[in-house]
């Protein structure tokens, strides 16, 4: 028995998933970013081609129009420094910006965002020689190896293969125009592309799978951690107010449910609503359904009207029967006759 209180059987539960949070330890997927980032990478590239291409001609132009004309001097080598720069930043930096926010995207999609400082503090016992020696030869590191030479031979393997398939139409793409030859790869390439990207989108799909029930079956708990949990929650104010406030909520949704059915509302006519309902087969007193005072009044007698029960004003019934009894109580021995005479007027207006 003791040692199947000792086993982490049981599903983490909301507590200990926010306290690793907190701590930093979220369940992420390295292939699934990296998929995410690839994709972008490419679709960038796709779109800003053309932007690319025209400063990468105007920068070649630039250099060719030097050749002969120009003198080597200081001025002339900085104003070449500075057209470089200036040009090879327009065409690197729109597609830098894109990929980091791709990969912080594909990080947030996974865990939401977060920011722990202890994620980027220091940890001087980390560059402990020995231990870091353990660590690049484990098992987890040699299987993570594995794993990664896997991915990337079937993963170029596949390319590979249809790599082998378009060389078999080169024979006759050599009889094409210029055009049509560089339409022809332009047309493989995005092919390759994509096959490439399904790829490494299954296996990161599959990546991710297992990252998340790895870090679910990490967080498990023993029977006893759930219950020492569960202690310390309920021992929390706020967790008890909160419990509180969500069983206020649940009792005034039915005790709103209930007005259709009542009888009558007496009211007082302003501060007080009290919502009675006589069922003789199931009590032998009228029962009160439904009280509030002010704002929760105003909803009862709101609520009466709309579904056409009688509401009767009675300042002294009202403000007796609020006090007096509680919600789904039978009424006192003493306010009988004062009920009966309301539900007898109700009755006749009704007809029964």
């Amino acid at each position: 028995m003791a040692e199947d209180e000792g086993e982490k059987t049981e599903e983490p539960t909301s507590k200990k998933i926010e306290d690793a949070r907190k701590e930093g330890n979220v369940p992420k997927s390295q292939d699934a970013s990296g998929a995410i980032t690839l994709f972008v990478a490419i679709l960038t590239l796709l779109m800003l081609f053309s932007f690319m291409k025209e400063h990468l001609i105007h920068l070649i132009k630039y250099f060719f129009s030097l050749q002969g004309h120009t003198e080597l001097t200081r001025d002339t080598l900085m104003n070449i420094a500075i057209v470089s720069i200036k040009e090879f930043l327009l065409i690197v930096i729109p597609f830098s910006l894109v990929i980091a926010i791709s990969g912080i995207i594909g990080s947030v999609a996974q865990f939401g965002f977060l920011f722990n400082s202890d994620a980027i503090a220091p940890k001087f016992d980390k560059l402990n020689f020995i231990s870091g020696f353990k660590n690049l030869f484990s098992l987890k590191k040699a299987l993570e190896g594995l794993k990664t030479t896997l991915k990337s031979l079937t993963t170029l393997g596949i390319g590979f293969y249809f790599f082998f398939l378009y060389t078999k139409e080169l024979p006759t793409v050599a009889l094409f125009g210029l055009h049509e030859q560089l339409a022809w790869m332009i047309k493989k390439a995005i092919i390759l592309a994509v096959i490439m990207l399904f790829v490494i989108a299954v296996f990161a799909l599959a990546d991710l799978i297992i990252v998340r029930k790895q870090y679910i079956d990490n967080l498990k708990m023993t029977k006893q951690e759930v219950k020492d949990e569960m202690k310390n929650m309920e021992g929390d104010p706020l967790i008890k107010s909160k419990i509180r406030q969500i069983q206020m909520q649940a009792s005034r949704k039915r005790m709103m449910a209930e007005i259709p059915n009542a009888d009558v509302v007496v009211t007082n006519p302003t501060h007080y609503a009290v919502a009675i309902k006589y069922d003789e087969k199931k009590s032998r007193a009228p029962v009160v359904v439904a009280k509030g005072m002010n704002h929760i009044a105003i909803q009862i007698k709101k609520i009466a009207r709309e579904n056409n029960v009688h509401i009767v004003q009675n300042p002294p019934l009202a403000r007796s029967l609020y006090a007096q009894v509680e919600v789904e109580r039978e009424i006192p021995e003493e306010l009988f006759a004062a009920v009966a005479e309301v539900l007898a007027y109700v009755y006749k207006m009704n007809r029964k």
